[in-house]
């Protein structure tokens, strides 16, 4: 079972770049969040059910962003929540994921940047993940993220890594 979830996240991630249409940012952004929600997901010991879903809405999570670069001129978290049911409906078409699992990846996907009410480990891995990406390449301030620190992230595993990154001592 296992390795079918390997085979369907690795045909997801290529179908993703190919979406991307060469866009390295975009790219690199989505395969960042898709390794630290897959080490995270791993760190904690999330069921393979689980797993699967949270590694599906990792690599698809900002499947909106070209449109909301053309429709709004920007990638703005809530237009990217609004935009991205029917694209992340369409990208799973086909694909051998069950209709509960692509109800679910779409719910991750439409609330993303959400950080409120967040229910279920896959719904906590994904905003760390995310996050964990974003501090990154939008440089946030260390109180930023000491403050996310406090008040997104909960998981064991997403503290340490967040710790690891950027709260070092120096």
């Amino acid at each position: 079972m296992k390795d079918e979830k390997s085979k369907i996240t690795a045909v997801a991630i290529e179908k993703m770049i190919d979406f991307y249409q060469g866009n390295l940012r975009d790219i690199e952004h989505f395969l960042k969040v898709w390794a630290y929600a897959k080490t995270i997901g791993e760190q904690e010991s999330v069921d393979e059910n689980t797993q699967g879903i949270l590694e599906l809405a990792a690599v698809v999570h900002d499947i909106s962003c070209p449109l909301c670069r053309e429709k709004y001129g920007n990638t703005n978290g809530k237009n990217q929540e609004l935009e991205s049911e029917p694209l992340v409906k369409e990208f799973l078409e086909g694909m051998p994921v069950s209709e509960q699992k692509v109800e679910r990846i779409i719910w991750l996907v439409t609330h993303h940047h959400t950080y409120t009410n967040i229910d279920g480990i896959d719904y906590q891995i994904l905003i760390e993940a995310d996050f964990l990406v974003n501090a990154s390449e939008s440089n946030f301030s260390k109180v930023s993220i000491e403050n996310a620190k406090s008040s997104i992230f909960k998981t064991a595993a997403g503290c340490r890594l967040l710790e690891s990154i950027f709260l070092r001592e120096e």
